[in-house]
């Protein structure tokens, strides 16, 4: 009895290793929030032990789901900061992952067109803000959401860090705005990279910021959005030595 009692220990101990070893290596903790309009948004938490290392705020592209960043954010941890990417309600699925807050949006016939997932921005900034007690966050946008991170850092500058832009275009408009009219009111440093072909369609962005700004292109093609950090993308290293050497400034 004692030997069956003992393997079983054993079993369990084994199980609960794996799966430990599973969330460090694929995923943060999966923590959710409202936003203003009721919608309960879902994101991985990548945190540290050091609670008051720097926070980034990741948001995906067109189709996707916070999955974009499973392999991104480790890495950010590793460089010292701490992360939170969200599902935003328009989306899909990448990397096995299922957008959570796109199906609590189709729950309430919430709409989930590009400009609609702007609350879902919002909630975050809110909840690293009061529940995270981050008073300055770093806003990190892949495709329609790095367009997006323009109205957040124009509307929130006392809470706003930073800006990280991958692939931003004139996706929609906003409010009966382009995007480069509210990257003209962004107070905190700009960072933009994208597939190298892409700089036509945010050139008006970057050429509208007035603070500190910075970019990157590939020498080669290069990728559109985040994606462009995935380790199995060529080029993935540029990216990352850019991203690096933007985000030195901000570390403690």
């Amino acid at each position: 009895m004692k030997k069956i009692s003992c393997s079983f220990i054993l079993m369990m101990a084994l199980f609960s290793f794996i799966n430990a070893q599973t969330s460090d290596k694929f995923g943060g903790k999966e923590v959710s929030f409202e936003t203003a309009d009721n919608i309960l948004v879902t994101g991985d938490l990548y945190a540290l032990k050091d609670k008051s290392a720097p926070l980034i705020l990741l948001f995906h592209q067109a189709g996707y789901s916070r999955g974009e960043y499973r392999s991104i954010a480790p890495q950010l941890n590793k460089l010292g900061f701490q992360c939170l990417a969200i599902d935003q309600r328009s989306g899909n699925k990448v990397n096995d992952v299922i957008n959570k807050t796109k199906i609590e949006a189709k729950k309430q016939d919430k709409r989930t067109k590009y400009p609609d997932a702007f609350p879902d921005l919002e909630a975050a900034l809110k909840y690293a803000s009061e529940q995270l007690d981050q008073k300055k966050v770093i806003i990190w946008g892949s495709s329609y959401s790095s367009s997006l991170v323009f109205i957040l850092a124009s509307k929130y500058p006392e809470k706003v860090q930073a800006i990280l832009s991958f692939s931003p275009g004139e996706y929609f408009s906003f409010e009966d705005q382009k995007i480069e009219d509210f990257s003209k009111k962004v107070s905190c440093p700009v960072f933009i990279t994208s597939a190298r072909l892409e700089k036509s369609s945010w050139k008006n962005i970057y050429e509208n910021v007035s603070s500190e700004k910075a970019f990157y292109l590939p020498e080669k093609k290069g990728f559109h959005g985040s994606k462009a950090l995935w380790p199995e993308k060529e080029g993935n290293k540029g990216y990352w030595n850019a991203v690096k050497k933007y985000l030195t400034q901000f570390k403690k």
